[in-house]
């Protein structure tokens, strides 16, 4: 099926983009890697009147590690991320996601900003970001605002980003020494896309004890979540293999999950607890090992 028809858009400049953007409002969408929208536009489930191409605005692609953060423009390639030094050694769960995202043409043209605004269920951004505390730069006209990923994903391919707004960059606090980050997912053998994954971020102390948790777990509805009772279970303890699996066994307390053609609601609850301890058990190896910039 075709599109329906539009007019294209290219900006020179970051400034320009907004313009069209601020000028066309709702009518409008953005163009990136364009693998989540061109597919969506020739479906006729998005048909927008004005297609702003972004994807060469070079200002918006890039990967820098500044005291404290490391920031991703948003038009990084999944690729790019997945080989980048700095992201191995310093986010290996963050690359972990990137070198697993569908096939090796989606990763040389889609970017994680892409991934990360059109907040499908199935993406592999959206779940290791939330777990790493990552933040948003969202950008209009009239300034910027930074959203953390916990209050970013609303529902189903709904964000907290404005019809103006564009991101920009997505900034990740880097771990101290005796963190470590993982990934891991169940993918659908077809399409890629995950049936059930899970991040984690863990800090150890130097008794082998964990220090801090953040894990969450994507898959099971419209959102990645947080395992607020897996990373309770965590604090505190001695990262045995034993107080692991107990603790991942609650990866999906509280969750409901969306059973689909592929997997059922009962089946993706019981995914989560596996893929929890396997993210959880990977940063718990690294931990301790990781250097900072």
């Amino acid at each position: 099926m075709y599109p329906a028809s539009f007019r294209y858009l290219r900006p020179r400049s970051l400034a320009e983009a907004l313009e069209f953007l601020t000028r066309h409002g709702e009518e409008a969408k953005l163009l990136a890697g364009g693998h989540s929208l061109l597919p969506a536009m020739k479906l006729r489930l998005a048909s927008p009147r004005y297609l702003i191409d972004i994807g060469g605005l070079r200002e918006l692609r890039g990967i820098d590690t500044s005291p404290g953060e490391m920031v991703i423009g948003a038009l990084t390639l999944h690729a790019e991320i997945a080989a980048s030094d700095s992201v191995r050694r310093l986010l290996p769960g963050l690359a972990e996601a990137a070198s697993v995202i569908g096939d090796l043409q989606v990763r040389n043209r889609g970017t994680i900003g892409g991934s990360v605004a059109h907040a499908d269920p199935g993406a592999d951004f959206p779940v290791i970001l939330t777990a790493l505390s990552a933040a948003f730069v969202l950008q209009s006209s009239s300034g910027k605002r930074r959203v953390a990923a916990d209050g970013f994903f609303r529902d189903f391919f709904t964000t907290a980003l404005a019809p103006d707004e564009i991101l920009t960059e997505i900034r990740i606090p880097l771990p101290p020494r005796g963190a470590g980050t993982a990934y891991a997912k169940l993918g659908h053998p077809a399409s890629g896309y995950a049936v059930v994954s899970a991040g984690a971020w863990l800090i150890v102390d130097s008794a082998g004890n964990c220090e801090s948790a953040r894990v969450a777990v994507g898959g099971l509805d419209g959102i990645p979540r947080r395992a607020a009772a897996t990373e309770a279970a965590l604090q505190g303890r001695p990262l045995t293999a034993e107080n692991i699996a107990a603790a991942a066994a609650r990866a999906a307390d509280g969750a409901k999950a969306e059973g689909d053609t592929y997997a059922s609601a009962e089946y993706k609850l019981h995914v989560a607890t596996v893929f929890a301890r396997r993210a959880i058990e990977a940063a718990a190896g690294r931990a301790g090992r990781q250097d900072r910039a």
